[in-house]
Formats: structure tokens, C-alpha cells, sequence
């Protein structure tokens, strides 16, 4: 472990507020990076682990200084609270009035894609960390998008690694936004063997899945064979509840990625259960992990969370960048830098691909175990399914 890096991040773990600059006119010798997430909104949890991430990995990329060949780095937090035309404006603001050399965020898909014009429009970076939608890096995208967060066919590829087998019949559940039908186009296009029978959205703040879950039964409960519903979720709502509609009688299994540890803990009804994920502390074997594992640990006795590993990312590719550049934050001289640029991360190596600026990364086939030492359901590593594994579509018009 890079003790140096670890004893900074551990002083450096003080509030965001304190390292975040008032809106005011950029001084010489600073870096200003915009962070524009929810902080407040139906996805606050995921915002605010983006937040910490960020945070911790700017101080453990810089060994701790906070800067980049002797700029220092201010970074300005604004709350999109899930609100699109908010986030919009908002990183208008941040280019323009706060004079942001590059920016970082949304949380949400539909507030990315409001924000992906505004970047070609001021001719700045933002990169994307962690919202997912395939069409961010796709047929939205502009060149001043980079993305550290997967995207929705990364998380359907490897998902597809664990449930697409022959006689499987498969039928979907995801929210009706951008973030769920992205991912159940990704996962229909990653499925070559299983059968697919039913495709259900429900709208994001669905708390009674009662009415989608009987559609659901209805089509699978008389199919032949393994019969898997994929849930794809992400923010309020548990639709894991639907277990609770007897789907064992029906010989009907549940599927799904990981999450936030909250979330898993539903996963502890069901035991065996497989499927991929982005991250789990547990799971990488690597300087950076362990050292973001013991920070956070030190910092909140507790481990870091699925959406901290990406915020310490996007602070890991950032810190990269600016080094290649010598603190250089001219959009153009960036832009060459990060394309095929790979930096380290708590997941291992990312490389951003040259196409359409997502990052390359591993994903994690797990299955649940269930170990009454955690509150959740422990993601137990069946197989790393690295980068040049998963033939991940180019989905732009470049």
C-alpha cells in the first residue's frame, strides 16, 4: 500500500465544504472542477458516495498537496437534485460565471443528457461519473464527453455472462426513464441464447410492484425450463419485494447487478443468486483499492460504497490527465490527452477508448452468500470479466 497516499487521504478527509470554492472569479494558479450531482433527489445516496469518492481520490491522486504541478485544485459542488433543466443550468454556470476549467458528474441519465450540449456549447469537459445511459456515449455524445461510470451495455454484457444460457427464459423489469431502457436495449443485444418474453417499465417512484409483477408471472409462469426476471434499478423503491408474490411456486428466479450496500441488503433473500457488478470493496486486489478501503474505513468505519469506487475514478483520471499536461486545463490539449489515456483505479487499470471516451474497465460475475457478519448479501467473485472480454458496441456517429 502507497502509505504516503493513504496517511494524505486520511488528512485530507475533511468536509467537501471546506474544499469547495465560493463562485467567484478563477485565480491564477488554481484548477477549478465543477462537480454537479444530487445532492438532494430521489438518487442523494448515489450523489453524495460520488461526492466523497471524488474527494478522496483528488487527495490521494495528488499525494495528499491538492494540487497539480503547483495548482491547486478548487472544487465546486452544485446540487442538481435529479432536476434536468436544473443540472443544465447549472453547469452553464459553473463554465461561465464560476470559470470551471472541466467538470464532473451527473448522477442521473436524464440530467446528462441535458448537459451534454452545454459542454459542446462552452467547449469544456465533463466527465461523466456515474450516470449510465448508452446513449450518453452514444448517439448524444460530442467529443468534450468522457465517462469513468460504466455504461448501460457494460453492465448488460456482463450480466448477460451469468443468465444467458440455453432454455432460460428471461423477462425484464426496469424503471421507464433513460437509465432502465437503455439498459434493457443493452441487455437484449447482449443476450444471444436465453429467451426473452417480457419487457416491463415502471415509472421511477413505483412503490407497489404488485400490477408489474403479476404481468410479469403471467408471461413466465408457463414457459418451459430456468425462468429469470432482470431487474434493473437503480434510487427508491425495492422491487425485490415481487419475491414476496410466491415466484418460487412459479419456478420463477430473480436476477439483477450490484448496488449500494442499503440496497443488497434485499439481496439476502436470495441466496445463490447471480448476476455482475461495477464494483464491491471486496472484490478488486489492488494498491488503490486497498488504500480507498482503509481510508474510508478510517473516515466512516464503514467500507466504500459502489458509487465512492466511482467518484475515486473519475479523481483518478482527472489527477492523470492534468499531470500529462502539466496542469495544462486547455480543452483541446486534454481532450488528446485523455483519448487512450489509462490511469489507475480501485477497480484496477481504465483506459478511456479513443471512439466515443468511455472508459474500458473489468466487471464482476458474483453470486449471493449470505454471512451473518453483514447486513447485506455478500457479492461472492465468480469471475473478472476484463475489458477485452466484453465486445462493447460503439454507439456514436463519430
Amino acid at each position: 500500500m502507497h502509505r504516503r497516499n493513504l496517511v494524505a487521504l486520511a488528512a485530507l478527509a475533511v468536509s467537501a465544504a471546506t474544499l469547495t470554492a465560493p463562485a467567484a472569479f478563477a485565480q491564477s494558479g488554481e484548477i477549478r472542477i465543477a462537480h454537479v450531482y444530487s445532492k438532494t433527489g430521489p438518487l442523494e445516496a448515489y450523489g453524495k458516495q460520488t461526492q466523497t469518492g471524488l474527494m478522496m481520490g483528488l487527495s490521494y491522486a495528488t499525494g495528499g498537496s491538492m494540487t497539480v504541478n503547483g495548482k491547486k485544485l478548487v472544487v465546486i459542488e452544485k446540487d442538481d437534485q435529479g432536476k434536468p433543466d436544473l443540472g443544465k443550468s447549472l453547469l452553464a454556470t459553473a463554465y461561465s460565471d464560476d470559470k470551471a476549467d472541466i467538470a464532473v458528474g451527473p448522477t442521473a441519465s436524464g440530467v446528462a443528457l441535458a448537459m451534454l450540449p452545454v459542454a459542446e456549447e462552452y467547449k469544456k469537459i465533463l466527465l461523466v461519473e456515474p450516470a449510465v445511459a448508452d446513449s450518453i456515449t452514444g448517439d448524444k455524445w460530442n467529443k468534450y464527453i468522457f465517462r469513468t461510470g460504466r455504461n448501460s451495455s457494460q453492465d448488460a454484457i456482463s450480466n448477460a455472462v451469468a443468465v444467458d444460457k440455453e432454455g432460460v427464459t428471461i423477462a425484464t423489469l426496469a424503471q421507464d426513464n433513460a437509465f432502465g431502457r437503455d439498459g434493457v436495449k443493452a441487455f437484449k443485444d447482449s443476450v444471444k441464447k436465453a429467451k426473452l418474453a417480457h419487457e416491463e417499465y415502471l415509472p421511477a417512484a413505483t412503490t407497489d410492484f404488485t400490477a408489474g409483477a403479476q404481468r410479469i408471472i403471467d408471461k413466465l409462469k408457463d414457459q418451459p425450463g430456468r425462468k429469470i426476471i432482470w431487474v434493473v434499478w437503480a434510487g427508491a423503491g425495492n422491487p425485490f419485494k415481487i419475491a414476496d408474490m410466491d415466484l418460487k411456486r412459479y419456478g420463477i428466479e430473480i436476477s439483477t447487478g450490484g448496488n449500494i450496500l442499503p440496497a443488497m441488503a434485499a439481496y439476502k433473500n436470495f441466496p445463490g443468486m447471480e448476476g455482475a457488478t461495477y464494483y464491491y470493496f471486496g472484490i478488486p486486489k489492488n494498491p488503490v483499492n486497498e488504500a480507498l478501503v482503509a481510508a474510508h474505513y478510517k473516515e466512516y468505519k464503514t467500507p466504500p460504497d459502489f458509487f465512492t469506487a466511482g467518484g475515486f475514478s473519475s479523481a483518478m483520471a482527472l489527477v492523470t490527465a492534468l499531470k500529462a499536461t502539466g496542469g495544462d486545463t486547455n480543452t483541446n490539449k486534454l481532450i488528446k490527452t485523455m483519448e487512450g489515456m489509462s490511469f489507475d483505479t480501485p477497480k484496477g487499470k481504465m483506459t478511456f477508448r479513443k471512439e466515443d471516451h468511455q472508459a474500458m474497465q473489468s466487471m464482476y460475475h458474483f453470486k449471493i452468500k449470505v454471512d451473518p457478519a453483514f447486513a447485506w448479501g455478500v457479492p461472492e467473485l465468480v469471475r473478472e470479466i476484463k475489458p477485452e472480454e466484453m465486445n462493447v458496441p460503439i454507439r456514436n456517429q463519430r
